[in-house]
């Protein structure tokens, strides 16, 4: 019997479409309240979490992302959104997760890398639009109501891919 396998060519495999992945975690305090870092590297906040790496999953980056910025070992829970995020000019599309950090246990410290995270706070949800960028408010407030409902959202470009009949 002969095989013939078939290498796909290098140009081939270079043309295919690279997504950045983003992960981060919905962290909320007993109140409600989202965990928000502000960044020294830009004006608007975030969510704890990172660009993943290569050879590296969503859930993983977020739990590395976790661990550096804000120094606690915290548990990555499940899947709450997934967002194709629009093609940015000089940056491509990409993918971001948000899984569930679930709550922040009382008397927690947090040990911020100050060259990366200038401070953290727990912020309502009416907050979120104010201190975010429009695509991630859009993405914590659709966190927030699958963690709620034990549901995963997916969205394309902050809007839901399929509403609910």
């Amino acid at each position: 019997m002969l095989v013939l396998v078939v290498e796909p060519s290098k140009t081939w495999v270079e043309g295919l479409a690279r997504k950045a992945m983003a992960s981060g975690a919905l962290i909320r305090d007993a109140g409600g309240r989202v965990l928000l870092v502000e960044p020294a590297y830009k004006a608007t906040w975030e969510i704890p979490g990172g660009m993943v790496e290569a050879g590296e999953s969503p859930a993983a980056a977020c739990g590395r992302e976790l661990l550096e910025e804000l120094g606690l070992p915290l548990p990555v829970g499940r899947l709450l959104v997934l967002d194709w995020a629009i093609s940015v000019p000089g940056r491509g599309d990409g993918v971001r997760f948000i899984y569930d950090g679930g709550y922040l246990p009382d008397g927690a410290t947090l040990t911020l890398p100050e060259e990366e995270i200038v401070s953290a706070r727990f912020v309502d949800l009416a907050a979120v639009g104010a201190l975010c960028a429009a695509g991630l408010a859009t993405r914590v407030w659709a966190a927030v109501g699958a963690a709620d409902r034990g549901e995963v959202v997916e969205l394309e470009g902050g809007v839901p891919r399929l509403q609910a009949p």
